[in-house]
């Protein structure tokens, strides 16, 4: 692993970063992202990323938030989303949006835009899944860490057609 990479998984540790994160990392991503008409992500730089959309679980209007990713291949395509919210105490917005709207969401992966189905993922295979994001991003440990909610984990699927 690059030295640079140990330096941001050390730096995203912190709660300094859990309370100044999620107010500049989304906003320079949407920014970057609408200006490159969805080619470009500036935290994908360090970490998968995928723009998603979804209607909000009260208002029912889109919500739009760029979020790292853990892609998974295999027979087809999916992709897992870590509900870590930096380690701050609450649920981040978008998970709730996911589970009021599982298959109303789309996500825009590397500039097209494709209709998924969002899936809570419990047990044992939420378990393993968590193993993998750990590995994938050693930051989730000290997120869940800090925290007494348990972080929820998404799959996400292309729906039928996509």
């Amino acid at each position: 692993m690059a030295p640079g990479v140990r330096l941001v998984q050390k730096v995203s540790s912190t709660r300094t970063f859990a309370k100044i994160a999620p107010h500049v990392v989304p906003a320079m991503d949407r920014a970057v992202h609408r200006i490159t008409r969805g080619r470009v992500l500036l935290s994908s730089r360090m970490l998968p990323g995928l723009v998603l959309t979804v209607p909000g679980a009260r208002s029912g209007l889109p919500r739009t938030t760029p979020l790292a990713c853990m892609p998974e291949s295999g027979a087809e395509q999916s992709w897992i989303l870590v509900g870590s919210n930096f380690g701050r105490t609450g649920h981040p917005s978008w998970t709730a949006n996911l589970l009021a709207g599982p298959d109303q969401a789309v996500i825009n992966w590397r500039g097209r835009d494709i209709p998924v189905r969002a899936t809570l993922l419990k047990g044992a295979e939420r378990e393993e899944v968590w193993r993998a994001a750990l590995k994938f991003w050693p930051p989730y440990a000290a997120y869940q860490a800090r925290i007494d909610r348990e972080i929820r984990l998404f799959r996400l699927r292309p729906r039928d057609g996509s």
